[in-house]
């Protein structure tokens, strides 16, 4: 029962080339957008399609497959778990953030 909390699955294309940063540790860790699509009929009947985008974070040898395998526009599909956090900006702004941590990455369809 405990794989089913805070358990994420999406599939869709990535936004942007990843970010990877290498730390001081030697662990790497990438970030990148991904956008999911919902297709439905609305009560016309038509065909709307609903974008979200989805920031992501993957750490370790999750990032290292990130960094040599995912490009913009590939189709990838991610497990992992919700994280939220926030952080108050220069301005003295509060900033809300919640990202999927990837514990696993699929590739699917052609590289680009």
């Amino acid at each position: 029962m405990s794989k089913f909390r805070n358990h994420v699955q999406l599939i869709g294309n990535i936004g942007d080339d990843p970010a990877i940063t290498n730390l001081e540790s030697g662990k790497k860790v990438a970030r990148f957008q991904m956008a999911t699509n919902e297709r439905y009929k609305n009560s016309k009947g038509e065909t709307v399609q609903n974008t979200d985008w989805h920031s992501i974070v993957a750490w370790g040898k999750t990032a290292e497959i990130v960094e040599q395998y995912v490009t913009k526009g590939r189709e990838v599909g991610i497990t992992g778990k919700l994280k939220s956090r926030h952080f108050e900006t220069k301005e003295g702004t509060m900033r809300y953030i919640t990202e999927v941590v990837a514990h696993e990455i699929l590739l699917l369809g052609n590289r680009s």
